[in-house]
């Protein structure tokens, strides 16, 4: 294997020590400068069958997006996110806005000096980044126990990066809690979709409890920028109020009104994530990788030369996403069809199984 020498290690180093997020070909490119193109890009954790993109009319450009299409986008993520109305939804270009307004709603102020936040950790970095920047003391843990004493409790659920699922009963046990004290519990259900219903708490959201909800993972529309908070009515009218009228662009409350009312695709498509998953899971496991969690979407993987193997792969020009402080894991999404030959290829390489 080639550039395996101190000066790529020193090259990769300052990397390492920084929020490193999924998507970032610029980076790989740097890093691993004689890669074969094009890149196969496994380190994003968003579904690689994107919904197809309905034909946009023109006045979705060149007009302000109209108030009515606005409700009816609420309407139908409320029916498909499990919300007992439309008055409980407000919408956002995606879901990273939502949380300090979230904040802003339960504590007054997105300044919270002298509060606490509890983040079950490993998970998306940004949450506890976007905590600090209100305030809170931030503490992460792998225990939900350990959240019943914050102000701010942070669960992902199912997890990025590595699936875990909390069961509905303990989360709805935790916002009870936390309501009781005025304190808020969040749950980002941002791969929510991918399970079959059941798992989900949007149904029970009330002031001590809210749920975001992104659009572009499942969908495979990233781009689009769309994303959902869930929330007492109370609380989703500041939200909106805050957010303005024309918060969502046409051209994605078009495509967000016709892939959410898309019933159809999306069992489908859940149907399809679980087998190709299966299918990565017999990959991974033929490379000698044990698969110790994850979603349809993305596999989490654990092995003592996970860095080996990502610069392994990275030199075939696969780019898959590692972590600073999990050096032994990996995530790995599903590649697309004609992406699937190449990942195979690398992961059988002899020079990786040396």
């Amino acid at each position: 294997m080639s550039g395996t020498g101190e000066r790529e290690e020193r090259q990769m180093a300052p990397v390492m020590h920084r929020i490193e997020h999924g998507g970032n070909l610029r980076r790989a490119e740097s890093l691993f400068p004689e890669a074969p193109r094009p890149w196969i890009d496994l380190s994003t954790g968003i579904n690689p069958h994107a919904y197809p993109v309905p034909p946009l009319v023109p006045e979705a450009f060149s007009r302000l997006p109209e108030p009515d299409d606005l409700a009816r986008l609420k309407d139908i993520a409320a029916k498909v996110y499990g919300a007992a109305s439309a008055d409980q939804i407000a919408a956002a270009a995606g879901t990273q806005i939502l949380l300090p307004l979230l904040i802003e709603a339960r504590f007054g102020s997105f300044t919270s000096e002298g509060k606490t936040a509890a983040i079950l950790s490993p998970t998306y970095a940004e949450h506890a980044q976007m905590a600090r920047l209100a305030g809170f003391a931030v503490r992460e843990t792998q225990e939900v126990a350990d959240l019943f004493a914050a102000d701010l409790a942070i669960v992902v659920n199912p997890n990025n990066p590595d699936g875990r699922l909390i069961a509905r009963d303990e989360l709805l046990s935790l916002g009870r809690h936390l309501e009781g004290k005025g304190g808020l519990l969040v749950v980002d259900e941002a791969f929510m979709d991918v399970l079959a219903p059941g798992a989900s708490v949007a149904d029970s959201v009330h002031e001590g409890l809210a749920v975001l909800r992104s659009f572009g993972k499942f969908y495979g529309l990233a781009g689009v920028r769309l994303g959902f908070a869930l929330a007492s009515e109370p609380v989703a009218a500041r939200l909106s109020a805050r957010l303005g009228p024309w918060v969502i662009p046409g051209p994605t409350l078009a495509v967000g009104l016709a892939a959410l009312g898309d019933r159809n695709w999306q069992a489908e498509m859940r149907l399809r994530l679980n087998r190709e998953a299966a299918e990565l899971d017999r990959l991974l496991s033929a490379a000698g990788l044990t698969v110790v969690g994850g979603t349809s979407i993305f596999r989490y993987v654990r092995h003592p030369q996970a860095q080996r193997l990502f610069r392994h792969l990275g030199e075939a020009g696969i780019l898959v996403r590692r972590f600073a402080e999990r050096p032994d894991c990996l995530r790995i999404g599903l590649p697309r069809p004609p992406e699937w030959k190449r990942l195979e290829e690398a992961l059988c390489s002899e020079i990786w199984h040396v």
